[in-house]
């Protein structure tokens, strides 16, 4: 009887720590990515890299979509499938689970540029200018 006791406590806790580690093991959904469309020559490009981009990872933003730049007259990756890619750039697609989630057309500057995006990543992500504002990603 002792050992069907001990046996039973034993895989009771075998399986209380299995449990996390088998949510964890899962295959989380993929990210949300900020998708930059961008061609060489892009004065607005450089702009935008000067004034966000050399900090962008380091956001809220940047952690919850990171930035991934697309040149558009390269062929598109075939993630990127649907993709309706332009002529105008920079051009910031909001990207997940494949498929579009809104874009910001062109670089309208700092001020305007974070809350227009926030804005996209709220459809995503809900809590995310609560994150943003007290600087961690939750």
């Amino acid at each position: 009887m002792e050992f069907m006791r001990q046996t039973l406590y034993h895989g009771l806790i075998a399986a209380l720590i299995a449990l996390p580690l088998m949510i964890l093991w899962q295959a989380p959904s993929r990210a949300a990515e900020l998708l930059m469309l961008e061609q060489a020559g892009c004065s607005w490009c450089k702009v935008w890299n000067e004034e966000v981009g050399v900090a962008y990872s380091k956001t809220t933003e940047g952690k919850f979509a990171p930035l991934r730049r697309v040149d558009i007259h390269q062929k598109l990756p075939e993630d990127l499938t649907g993709l309706m890619v332009g002529r105008f750039t920079p051009t910031f697609v909001v990207w997940h689970e494949g498929r579009e989630i809104g874009r910001i057309q062109g670089y309208p500057g700092g001020h305007f540029f974070w809350p227009m995006l926030q804005e996209i990543l709220q459809q995503v992500y809900p809590g995310i200018g609560e994150a943003a504002q007290s600087g961690s990603p939750s």
